[in-house]
């Protein structure tokens, strides 16, 4: 197979706990030729979307966290329809570019281009948005520009969770109480005067025993989830944020879940999606580029990059 990965630059992965890197791996290990572009290198000229793809290979250093992990080719403008899979796994946040990308993905769909996950579900399935479409599953749940109607759910509430709707790693990300003495000035911030639409969430106290990242691939459930567990006194479990990564066996609501959306995703064209469950409620639905895939690997032996690319190989001949 010949697969481009659209990503960050891979000088700046963390090797030892990178997803995209995990993938990398395991379809190298098969014999697959990888590429790498930037979201910002795919063009359109003559109405045939491309972009400037550079092929690399692992220079077999020992150490995972080597910088020096791969080595490039020169780049090739090459038509986005001449891979066998395009892998899309730029971080957010989901601004303006990142939303042209997408649309330049679905354009590439339309010319023949394999796509995971597809530009038009990036667009429809923003990651906080998305849980409003499985409200039987979630916590007290406000969407507003109006920060009056913040301070509203937060009086009927007590304690909520206030954030972005295009972050990641739990940026932006704020706990009120109604004693908070800084509730105007981070409404103030968060909401930009009233111009920003954000997502309030009723504070679920679970949280001190993991956000939990629950993957799902090519439709089917892994058996595992990632319990990010928060740094005393912090309230965000992001690994981004300090959060400690304990892999865990799915309860029974958290395979509840995941089974009930683990359909609709597929249905979609949603290879890859990280669901974030708190106590028993669904928070997010992660399809932009979801992590969790090496500490479930080194922690339980279960092989989630393996598992990625069965689903990359048997999707790409769909």
């Amino acid at each position: 197979m010949k697969v481009l990965f659209i990503a960050d630059p891979m000088a700046s992965f963390k090797t030892y706990k990178d997803t995209t890197y995990a993938m990398m791996r395991e379809m190298a290990k098969r014999g697959w030729r990888l590429f790498h572009t930037l979201s910002g290198e795919l063009s359109v000229n003559g109405g045939l979307v491309t972009a400037q793809a550079s092929a690399f290979e692992f220079s077999g250093a020992k150490n995972d966290d080597d910088h020096e992990w791969f080595k490039a080719a020169d780049k090739v403008q090459t038509a986005l329809k001449a891979f066998d899979a395009v892998i899309m796994r730029t971080d957010p946040p989901f601004d303006m570019q990142y939303l042209y990308a997408t649309q330049l993905l679905t354009l590439a769909e339309q010319q023949g281009a394999k796509v995971f996950n597809s530009g038009q579900a990036m667009r429809d399935f923003n990651e906080k948005l998305a849980i409003l479409n499985f409200s039987r599953f979630t916590a007290p749940t406000l969407v507003t520009t109006r920060s009056a109607d913040v301070r509203a759910f937060l009086k009927e509430h007590g304690d909520i969770i206030v954030k972005p709707l295009d972050g990641m790693g739990g940026m932006g990300i704020f706990r009120l109480t109604e004693k908070d003495p800084n509730i105007g000035s981070i409404l103030e911030t968060l909401m930009r005067l009233d111009s920003r639409t954000i997502m309030a969430q009723r504070y679920i106290p679970e949280i001190v025993h993991g956000d939990k990242r629950i993957l799902i691939i090519g439709g089917e459930v892994v058996p595992y989830a990632l319990a990010r567990i928060p740094q005393n006194g912090e309230t965000r479990g992001n690994l981004a944020a300090g959060g400690r990564g304990v892999a865990q066996e799915l309860g029974g609501r958290d395979r509840e879940i995941a089974e009930t959306l683990a359909p609709e995703l597929k249905r979609r064209g949603i290879l890859l999606a990280g669901l974030d469950v708190i106590g028993s409620n669904l928070t997010e639905v992660n399809v932009t580029s979801p992590t969790g895939f090496q500490e479930i690997m080194k922690q339980k032996g279960f092989d989630v990059a393996a598992m990625f690319a069965d689903a990359v190989a048997a999707w790409s001949v769909r």
